[in-house]
């Protein structure tokens, strides 16, 4: 008698309809994201339906679209075409729209029109880790990292050049639109003047599109100059005492006494909003934004961040510090940042008066040590005394293992190394969707261990 197997039909029709969450285990990351959304408050994102005329194709629901994206972002994948094929692949992205497959088109379009909500949905899964207890804020570490902008570094110019190439479009330009009036009143002899002759030639298109965006740049260059060169003078008016050090000089004076930028100010054709940085890691250059992160030492929770254009780190202590403030209504107990956030301005703020800092002076330490600091020591030297001391060089040697791990995680293990988006505003939406899916996958890992507990 031969081996009797399972009944297997692959014509047989499903007689009832199914439940889809039977497809996967019960302690599935994607049925977990799809309670979480089920929580979350989404009335931002519902609103803009509601002010709408209610013509047209019913839009797909809001929550499926929240849930594939935030899926695909915990799972690396994050473009809408990938996603779109993953509706009809994967079967975790099958179950979360409901066997529905939106197009990348509507995907994409859902993304860009509701980015500023879906990037304050960050605080509100913060809010669930710190009720999780996941989130104590006894530590903060902070750090950055260039992460690439969608755009080349090639299509970088400097004022010098973008002067010069503003000439030869201009030229390029009225020889072309001089070329088709020439056309236009020979074709209006040869088939008479009832014959349209509107028309830009194709060619002088993207030299007229080219052109503009330089002319944009310029002016926004010009522009920062000048406003650099107030605030300089507004400086000088201020006590010494008051005055900041971290100045850099972002213009220079014509001939005819016009504030003009430095010749070398650069600026990104693809996104203007972008700037050439250096990468600590590989020491090589990259179109990109400056990310910085704070995180709580309890389980590695990102508890503030911001994206800034500058690639030095040292003005940017006090405002990630505020935003955790703003992000959970108190500031933590103790801080870590390594050198490159020194500065006696940040150290002596009024906002981090109650926390207690550790951050090493971007000077080099003192050899003749006394164990006894004198009254009138200065910041720094008080600042050596408390990281050559047992509890801070504890404290301070928490800073890498609390910090770093998070953005191994971010770009090496879910390969987020590039913005898809262009533009500071929407770079900004998207790393908090980065972040806040980030924290969610923590927060799932620890309710599996509690589970299993």
């Amino acid at each position: 008698m031969g081996k009797t197997f399972r009944s297997y039909d692959m014509n047989q029709r499903l007689l009832l309809p199914p439940d889809l969450r039977e497809w996967l285990r019960p302690d599935h990351l994607a049925l977990y994201i799809s309670d979480v959304v089920e929580s979350l408050d989404l009335s931002g994102i519902l609103k803009v339906y509601e002010e709408g005329d209610g013509r047209g194709r019913p839009p797909y629901h809001p929550a499926l679209m929240v849930k594939l994206l935030i899926y695909g972002y915990c799972t690396g994948k994050m473009s809408s075409r990938k996603l779109e094929q993953a509706t009809h692949d994967d079967v975790p992205f099958r179950v979360l729209s409901g066997n529905q497959q939106p197009d990348h088109d509507s995907i994409a379009g859902f993304r860009k029109r509701h980015l500023p909500e879906l990037g304050r949905l960050f605080v509100q899964v913060l809010q669930l880790c710190e009720r999780a207890g996941l989130v104590k804020l006894g530590h903060v570490a902070i750090d950055g990292t260039k992460i690439k902008a969608n755009a080349s570094k090639y299509q970088t110019l400097s004022y010098a050049r973008l002067k010069h190439e503003e000439q030869e479009l201009a030229a390029e330009v009225e020889r072309l639109l001089g070329e088709a009036q020439r056309i236009d009143e020979a074709e209006d002899e040869l088939y008479g003047p009832g014959k349209r002759g509107d028309e830009l030639p194709e060619e002088l298109r993207d030299p007229e599109t080219r052109l503009a965006r330089i002319r944009s740049l310029i002016a926004e260059l010009e522009a920062e100059a000048k406003a650099a060169a107030e605030q300089k003078r507004a400086e000088k008016e201020k006590p010494a005492a008051q005055r900041s050090r971290n100045w850099r000089r972002k213009w220079e004076v014509s001939a005819q006494g016009e504030i003009l930028p430095l010749a070398k100010s650069k600026r990104n054709l693809t996104d203007p909003d972008s700037r050439l940085m250096k990468d600590g890691a590989t020491k090589t250059f990259h179109q990109a934004y400056n990310i910085q992160v704070g995180v709580d030492a309890q389980a590695q929770i990102i508890v503030a961040t911001k994206v800034v254009q500058t690639g030095a780190d040292q003005e940017q202590l006090i405002p990630v510090l505020q935003e955790v403030e703003k992000n959970l209504g108190r500031m933590p107990e103790r801080v870590s940042a390594d050198a490159g956030y020194y500065s006696q301005a940040a150290l002596t703020h009024e906002a981090v008066r109650a926390v207690d800092l550790h951050v090493p002076p971007n000077q080099r330490q003192p050899v003749d040590w006394e164990e006894t600091l004198p009254e009138d020591a200065t910041i720094q030297e008080r600042m050596w005394h408390k990281l050559r001391s047992k509890a801070g060089r504890e404290v301070f040697s928490q800073r890498k293992v609390i910090v770093e791990p998070v953005f191994a995680q971010v770009k090496h293990i879910r390969g987020f190394r590039q913005f898809l988006l262009r533009g500071l505003q929407q770079v900004e939406a998207e790393w908090l969707l980065v972040c806040m899916t980030h924290n969610l996958l923590k927060l799932f890992r620890a309710t599996k261990q509690l589970q299993i507990a």
